[in-house]
């Protein structure tokens, strides 16, 4: 009997096997990547709150499932921080990352570094206050309730993202293309997001006794 030397032995079939499989992926990969930048030209407002809602929301639910583990699900509470992310974040970010990029072009170091000083000392604190008015206005709290968040947490967040946002701010300004800046912002803050949500939404009254 003549054997059929068309067949590969095993070990080469799964190496086939693999490397279409992974050719596959990539160029599934390659044409997400090319249709979400198609659609980012077009609309680039509507894409950046998309994508900061996907980030908000992911946050969420790492936070609620991994980290504080909660024993009933709060689905409003998802929705809120989802919310957020699609109406206020993605859209003032793209204004102000916009504006920001407009008035120092360039990724020279000095360029680089102000942006960094002007997102951290400006807009984060600006960010904070729109975050915790937003998730108390949006629970039923009323101008008393969201100053009282404000005041008992956002000197925390501030301090807080130093820790994060100055490092990755250092490569988002210096090598991230500003049509993605973002999206590159929403892969960070998918893991910033969880002490985020957290901080955002514990109550003002618990925080006190823990005092």
């Amino acid at each position: 009997i003549t054997p059929n030397c068309d067949i590969p032995p095993p070990g080469v079939a799964s190496r086939h096997i693999s490397h279409r499989s992974s050719s596959r992926t990539t160029t599934a990969s390659k044409m997400v990547w090319a249709a979400y930048n198609k659609l980012l030209a077009k609309q680039p407002l509507l894409v950046k709150a998309c994508t900061s809602f996907v980030g908000f929301t992911a946050g969420d639910v790492l936070a609620q499932n991994f980290v504080e583990k909660k024993d009933k699900y709060d689905y409003a509470r998802t929705l809120r921080m989802g919310s957020f992310g699609l109406l206020i974040h993605g859209t003032t970010g793209h204004y102000f990352y916009g504006a920001l990029d407009g008035a120092l072009p360039g990724t020279a170091p000095v360029t680089v570094a102000s942006k960094v000083l002007i997102d951290q000392v400006f807009w984060n604190p600006i960010f904070g206050c729109m975050f915790f008015s937003y998730l108390t206005a949006t629970s039923g709290g009323g101008p008393t309730e969201i100053m009282a968040k404000i005041k008992a947490d956002l000197q925390t967040a501030v301090m807080g993202s130093w820790a994060v946002w100055v490092p990755a701010h250092t490569v988002n300004f210096a090598f991230i293309p500003p049509a993605q800046r973002l999206l590159y912002i929403n892969t960070i803050q998918i893991g910033y997001n969880i002490f985020l949500s957290f901080l955002g939404n514990k109550d003002v009254e618990e925080e006190e006794k823990t005092k």
